[in-house]
């Protein structure tokens, strides 16, 4: 087998300015998913752009699962490919970077008067979509080769923090700047927005790609700049003919047992954690009758949390290693989602009575609101720790010469099978014909991934 990286020294190839620039490829990329993925795009498209919600929901939905199955399958192989020739990965950024700032300004075209762009503006989505995820398989590969393994935690850490609070600054400026709501035409501050912007044919909506685009071109700059990059061997190139998917998933379980495992426990949770955020506010808005404004709030205090606990997580991933970390914080987040199921309209904990929320009541007033938020707020902390410490703990059980190979088997892990959980809260919500019933299937996923990550073991060289 391969020799590991130490888990006393590593590479350690970079100063501060190369740690900066890797830290802000996640400040960089995080806008798309924030702004397009999931708060403004995404509800514009679905009830603005596309004359009917329920067939551009539904179209939504088959671009991101298609897009995000077409990244999953070329991460590994696209790794592998550069680590046998043992290729640069900021070229190989650039390239999909490319691809990520072309699709984010086709967005800007979705304009309402031209429903027969929609399958163009679905295309240009998916094409920004496969562009962020691979080029984040190459940046991640870069980690281990920028610090020693002792520091690897704080390092993703800093980086997951880092996207957390650049997601959230560029939600606040485009939301509360930029797109004004149609029926006002002031912003969700209450403004009227900086830029002279059409509102009726919903141009701040539409800005909401090429400026994710010009946010990620300015921010990544540092890490072309500062940041090494690997030096690529001599003859690397000549190397025979690489096996295809399905046979190197027969070789990394067959050859790297541990790892496996652990790609198979993260599938588990990350799908569970995936399901609670695309859930969570689902259940918020049918128990409580939360708008946009209660929705953005929340949106923001778990932004806050995860950045807080993505950046304390690090720390105590270069203290305890980052089995312990995940562990504790999937411990954590069953609390949070167990305790968010507990809470009804008129009850908390399953038994504890309460005052149910008042017609025209302040934000969050009420008992169940305020017990609902402490336990989003557990689930928030708890998130940012488990994303950056399973990119620390794959980085520990990657054989040395394979990093990039191995970060897309992280990658496909994580999206692979992304449907399964929200499928079977949809199957039993509707058997249960319960909504909390449905959500708390996500539990049984975290269970299931806390107790395969318990049977994984570090090579004692990466036990901390």
């Amino acid at each position: 087998m391969p020799p590991r990286h130490s888990a006393q020294t590593g590479p350690g190839a970079s100063g501060p300015g190369g740690l900066f620039g890797w830290v802000m490829f996640d400040w960089a990329t995080q806008p798309f998913y924030t702004l397009v993925v999931t708060f403004l795009f995404a509800p514009y498209f679905v009830n603005g752009f596309s004359a009917d919600p329920v067939l551009g929901a539904s179209l939504w939905g088959y671009a991101t699962g298609i897009a995000q199955l077409i990244a999953a399958i070329l991460a590994p192989i696209l790794g592998a490919y550069a680590d046998a020739r043992h290729q640069r990965r900021k070229p190989w950024i650039g390239l999909f970077s490319v691809l990520l700032v072309v699709g984010l300004c086709g967005l800007w075209l979705a304009d309402p008067a031209y429903p027969g762009r929609l399958l163009f503006i679905l295309v240009a989505f998916g094409i920004a979509l496969i562009g962020a995820e691979l080029a984040a398989v190459f940046n991640n590969a870069m980690m281990p080769d920028l610090v020693g393994a002792r520091s690897l935690g704080k390092l993703s850490g800093t980086g997951w923090a880092a996207g957390y609070v650049g997601g959230l600054l560029s939600l606040v400026i485009v939301a509360g700047l930029l797109v004004a709501n149609p029926a006002t035409g002031e912003t969700l501050l209450g403004l009227t927005p900086v830029l002279p912007l059409d509102t009726a044919a919903r141009e701040g909506d539409r800005l909401v790609g090429p400026f994710s685009a010009l946010w990620y071109l300015v921010f990544v700059l540092p890490l072309f700049l500062f940041t090494p990059d690997r030096t690529p061997v001599q003859g690397a190139k000549e190397v025979p003919r690489q096996p295809g998917l399905l046979t190197r998933l027969r070789q990394l379980v067959k050859h790297h047992r541990q790892a496996a495992l652990f790609l198979l426990a993260r599938m588990l949770y990350a799908d569970g954690l995936g399901a609670i955020f695309a859930f969570g506010g689902i259940y918020a808005a049918t128990v409580f009758g939360w708008q946009a404004t209660e929705m953005g709030l929340f949106g923001i205090i778990l932004a806050v949390t995860a950045a807080l606990g993505a950046w304390a997580g690090g720390y105590l991933d270069d203290i305890f290693g980052p089995k312990p970390v995940i562990a504790a914080m999937l411990l954590l987040l069953i609390v949070g989602a167990v305790g968010v199921l507990s809470i009804d309209q008129d009850e908390m904990l399953f038994v504890i009575q309460v005052a149910p929320k008042e017609e025209g009541a302040a934000l969050f007033s009420s008992a169940g609101e305020q017990a609902y938020l402490f336990f989003a707020m557990l689930i928030g902390i708890a998130s940012g720790p488990i994303q950056a410490a399973s990119r620390t703990l794959m980085a520990r059980l990657t054989p040395e010469g394979q990093t990039t190979e191995f970060f897309g088997f992280f990658a496909f892990s994580g999206k692979v099978t992304a449907f399964a959980a929200p499928l079977a809260i949809g199957g039993v919500t509707y058997l249960a014909d319960s909504q909390r019933i449905g959500i708390a299937t996500c539990v049984l996923f975290l269970l299931a991934g806390l107790w395969l990550l318990m049977k994984v073991k570090l090579p004692a060289n990466a036990a901390n």
